[in-house]
C-alpha cells in the first residue's frame, strides 16, 4: 500500500528520552520526507544513534511521537515486528549470521518474513549483492569478507524487506580508512534511487554529497537543519560553527 506522497514517510514530534537521570532527547521535532536524504551530525554524546534508534523503536520513547507513513510506532508484539520490517536498519557493526553464506544472510528475511520462495528469494539476493558490488562473493561466509564488504552485505539484507525507509547509524565507522569510500558509493547510489534515508555520520563528504538536509543535534537537542550548502558555508549556531572548526581542520 503507497502512503500519501504529500505525507512524510517519518514525523517525530515532542520526542524526549532519558538514560536515568540524563536527559538524552530534548523535545526533538523532526520530519522525513518521502525520497529524502537527512543527515545527522553532531559531537559524540549528542543523542544522533539514540535518536536514529527510536525510528524503529529499539530505543523506546518517554514522551512524543513517531509516525511512519502516518502510522504511530506500536509497542510491541506483532504489529511492531511488521513495522520493523519495513524500516531497514544498517548498524555500525555487521549483524552478519557468521554461519550461514553472504547469499543466506539475505535470503532469510525474504524467506522468514515475505514467504519467498527459495528460488524466487535466491534470485532476490543476486540482484541485491549484485547492486552493492558483492554478488561474486554470495558462497563465502562473512568472515571470509572484508569490513567494507560485510557491511555491503548488511545493505543488501536491508534492503531484501523492501523498507520504506533506511536508517544508518554510524555505517562506516567500524571499517578501514580505504573501505569507507566503497560503502558510502552504495549509500550514494540508494539515494539518488530515492531511497528515504535517515543517517548518522561523521562523514562530512558524505553529507554535503548526498544530504538534501544536513541535522545537527548537540546536548540531546536539534540546534539546526539547513540544506547542506548553507551548514557548510554558514552554520546559525555557535556550537555548530565550533563543530565544524574542528571536524574540518583535519
Amino acid at each position: 500500500m503507497n502512503g500519501d506522497p504529500g505525507r512524510p514517510m517519518v514525523d517525530i514530534v515532542g520526542v524526549n528520552k532519558h538514560f536515568g537521570r540524563l536527559h538524552v532527547l530534548r523535545d526533538i521535532e523532526l520530519s522525513v520526507g518521502r525520497g529524502e536524504v537527512v543527515v545527522i551530525v553532531g559531537p559524540s554524546g549528542s543523542g544522533k544513534s539514540t535518536l536514529c534508534r527510536t525510528i524503529n523503536r529499539l530505543e523506546t520513547v518517554d514522551t512524543g511521537t513517531i509516525l511512519i507513513d502516518g502510522v504511530p510506532l506500536p509497542q510491541e508484539g506483532r504489529e511492531l515486528a511488521k513495522l520493523r520490517a519495513q524500516v531497514g536498519m544498517v548498524f555500525q557493526s555487521f549483524n552478519l549470521f557468521a554461519h550461514r553464506t553472504i547469499q543466506e544472510n539475505v535470503t532469510l528475511g525474504l524467506r522468514k518474513v515475505h514467504g519467498v520462495r527459495a528460488a524466487a528469494a535466491n534470485a532476490q539476493a543476486r540482484e541485491l549483492l549484485d547492486r552493492v558490488g558483492v554478488a561474486h562473493q554470495a558462497e563465502k561466509l562473512p568472515a571470509q569478507l572484508s569490513g567494507g564488504q560485510q557491511q555491503r552485505v548488511a545493505i543488501a539484507r536491508a534492503l531484501a524487506m523492501r523498507p520504506k525507509v533506511m536508517l544508518f547509524d554510524e555505517p562506516t565507522s567500524a571499517l578501514d580508512p580505504e573501505m569507507i569510500n566503497e560503502v558510502l558509493d552504495v549509500m550514494v547510489g540508494l539515494a539518488t534511487s530515492g531511497m528515504t534515508m535517515v543517517v548518522v555520520t561523521h562523514e562530512m563528504g558524505f553529507a554535503r554529497r548526498a544530504a538534501d538536509r544536513v541535522v545537527f543535534m548537540d546536548a540531546g537537542q536539534v540546534l539546526e537543519i539547513a540544506t547542506p550548502e548553507a551548514f557548510f558555508t554558514d552554520p546559525e549556531s555557535r556550537r555548530a560553527k565550533e563543530f565544524l572548526a574542528k571536524i574540518l581542520a583535519h
